[in-house]
């Protein structure tokens, strides 16, 4: 239990130097750079420079809501306003991403909580691992370190405690078992309070909630209808193009056999074949169109084994580890599977990645699932890529979509769908 406790707490005390290091470099960095670049629009260099900059706030703010998820089970909703479909190229366009951005609630909060993350956040974050230092510096006093640091400097204070021999150094000693004591116990606490901090302020208003999912629902129902038409156009274009073409290939060929049956039986005889032959892959096409559709694995035994049979039919070895209590409806299981199907292809096809990990489970009303790979990394969720597909057919539902990949890799994305298991 002890040595629990003790892993908990260094690990702990780890997190809080990182997330301290990233709150008084990136933060403070990204802030500096917003500012100057937002006070630079009225002569029209910022036009140029704020959107690129702001898009890095982004991704150093998402960055911090996947280490909540990931460090403290805490959940920080990603709430940015979608860029319009028919964005132009060129200056006329440049202004008008600007003009997206700075008009998003959601920017105004990243920043006021990059403000709030280089001051409380970090204060927080860097009392985990000052907790353990200071309690290992106390022993070290008490081992005999205390002799040079007082020949150096006189009189050293250790907190209250004046070391200046022995004695002193061993209640400095003391001290140190106390702050190695509170940091067993409060360690996990500061970094679960640091993500907190942030969600607070990164959590939107009521009224702003309440705008931004008008927006969002607007915006996912147009995306809906999009993608239904898409849908039926593709459906209708394989019954055409496939099974369609084979089923009225076999007809001729069957009337053509009616005439030959009795003057060329040799001739018939293979022309019954091909016809067998066509009408095996006008059924195997139907299959896998409707496959395609909502494949018979989903609807019968769930979303958990369709997770795992897509991963046997991978090139490369994947590990899934399903942890669902129950099963979503139909819709939002259809979603989530052709997500995760999107996201799969992108990482065997894009990120050259020989070993994937997927998580599929269930907490806190949301089904979540994480699909990780050690490629090459650089994803990014933007116009026409796979992850803007993905990100659409979540938004349909509600759910979210975060993707962290570094250049170098590994490359994670994650997805939640608010939704009730039964």
């Amino acid at each position: 239990m002890k040595s629990t406790k003790a892993r908990e707490a260094v690990t702990a005390g780890a997190q809080g130097l990182a997330l301290s290091l990233m709150a008084l470099i990136g933060s403070i960095t990204l802030f500096v750079l917003a500012v100057v670049s937002i006070s630079l629009i009225p002569i029209g260099v910022g036009v140029f420079t704020t959107p690129p900059i702001l898009q890095a706030v982004r991704a150093h703010t998402n960055q911090r809501r996947l280490l909540a998820a990931q460090w403290s089970r805490t959940r920080i909703p990603v709430r940015y306003r979608p860029f319009p479909r028919d964005l132009r190229g060129g200056i006329t366009g440049q202004v008008e991403r600007c003009t997206v951005m700075l008009k998003d609630p959601a920017t105004w909060r990243d920043l006021q909580w990059m403000l709030v993350d280089m001051t409380a956040g970090a204060t927080v974050a860097i009392l985990a691992p000052g907790l353990i230092l200071e309690g290992v510096f106390g022993l070290l006093l008490a081992a005999g370190l205390w002799n040079p640091v007082v020949d150096a400097g006189g009189t050293y204070w250790y907190a209250f405690i004046p070391v200046t021999g022995w004695g002193t150094a061993g209640l400095a000693a003391l001290l140190g078992l106390f702050w190695l004591h509170l940091a067993l116990r409060v360690n996990p606490v500061l970094v679960r309070t640091h993500f907190r901090i942030a969600g607070s302020v990164l959590v939107p208003g009521r009224e702003d909630e309440l705008e931004e999912r008008i927006d969002r629902l607007t915006e996912t129902r147009h995306d809906a209808l999009d993608t239904s038409a898409a849908e039926l156009r593709r459906i209708e274009r394989d019954l055409h193009d496939g099974a369609q073409a084979r089923l009225v290939a076999m007809g001729m060929n069957l009337g053509t056999i009616e005439a030959l049956i009795e003057k060329d039986p040799a001739q018939a005889k293979e022309l019954i074949s091909k016809a067998r032959e066509s009408s095996a892959e006008a059924l195997t096409e139907l299959r896998d169109l409707v496959r395609g559709i909502h494949p018979p694995v989903l609807a019968e035994r769930g979303l958990g084994d369709a997770v795992k049979a897509l991963a046997l039919r991978l090139p490369v070895t994947a590990e899934v580890d399903v942890d669902l209590p129950g099963r979503a409806d139909a819709p939002v299981e259809s979603a989530a599977y052709f997500a995760v199907s999107e996201a799969l292809t992108n990482a065997v096809k894009h990120a050259e990645a020989d070993r994937l990990w997927i998580d599929v489970s269930y907490a806190d009303g949301s089904l979540r699932i994480a699909v990780t790979d050690n490629g090459g990394g650089g994803a990014r969720i933007g116009a026409g890529s796979g992850l803007s597909g993905i990100e659409r057919r979540l938004g349909t539902f509600d759910g979210v979509l975060a993707v962290s990949s570094p250049a170098g890799g590994p490359t994670m994305v994650t997805m939640e769908i608010p939704c009730e298991l039964f």
